[in-house]
């Protein structure tokens, strides 16, 4: 993958990759740039399922994992460059909830109004313990626009989200393990470490089941149970016919790890 201004894109060869929102120096807000950079990261790894076996995303420096959009950019700017901007936006986050690829938010400082929304298009948050979170939107005389009014409710529940929301207030890291936003805290230094065990445990998993899998989550939870399951079967049977059923079974059987090929 090539090299972004405002992101910086790192491969392994575990098939783990490491996307870092790269503008330390302003606490990684999210520029015009840095939208169109995340959007095609992401939208990259959707059109090469193959890339990645799992992405983990985090925030440049020891500041912040990302502090919103970048309000020096905006002021001044018409309506009309305001609203081409936000699309921007809002497709940058929609390929980030797309992502055929398992993406784990390693949350390592403040993560307010878009920088939360990114993280919580991640399919789960790792955070650092000193970490922040708010949707401080409201208070600017706006509103979350990219998912936070979807996403926090359903990770946290809708009494708990119009708290947050509604108010703008910031909370902690221990609040949102507390709350279900947050699956573990970690110290500062142990983070991306722990993140990265998590990315590789992941990795070392059938790439196309795991693909479907999240696939089956997803879609389903927006569906009554009855159709989610009938989901989660047109899921599974796709996996029947893989190279990797076959080699799942017969390094069982060997009693070897598997070598999955993601096909």
């Amino acid at each position: 993958m090539r090299k972004f201004e405002t992101v910086r894109v790192e491969s392994s060869p575990s098939g783990v990759w490491q996307v870092f929102l790269d503008r330390p120096e302003v606490a990684n807000a999210i520029n015009t740039q840095m939208g169109k950079d995340l959007l095609t990261v992401f939208s990259e790894f959707a059109a090469d399922p193959h890339k990645a076996r799992c992405i983990v995303l985090s925030g440049a420096g020891e500041r912040a994992f990302c502090a919103g959009g970048d309000l020096k950019e905006r002021n001044g700017m018409t309506d009309d460059q305001w609203q081409a901007q936000h699309l921007i936006y809002e497709r940058m986050v929609r390929a980030v909830i797309d992502c055929p690829t398992p993406i784990i938010a390693a949350v390592n400082g403040a993560a307010f109004a878009g920088g939360l929304e990114i993280a919580l298009g991640c399919d789960f948050i790792l955070a650092a313990d000193h970490a922040r979170f708010a949707l401080t939107e409201v208070t600017l005389g706006i509103m979350p626009g990219c998912g936070g009014t979807q996403n926090l409710p359903r990770a946290v529940g809708e009494r708990r989200a119009k708290e947050l929301i509604l108010t703008g207030r910031a909370f902690s890291a221990a609040e949102a393990l507390q709350w279900g936003l947050v699956n573990r805290l970690c110290a500062s230094a142990d983070l991306m470490r722990e993140a990265l065990e998590v990315a590789e445990r992941i990795a070392r998993n059938g790439p196309v089941a795991v693909r479907q899998a999240k696939h089956s989550i997803h879609h389903g939870l927006n569906a009554s149970l009855a159709d989610g399951m009938m989901f989660e079967v047109l899921a599974y049977n796709r996996l029947v016919s893989t190279e990797d059923r076959l080699e799942g079974i017969r390094a069982f059987n060997e009693k070897r790890p598997p070598v999955f090929k993601g096909r």
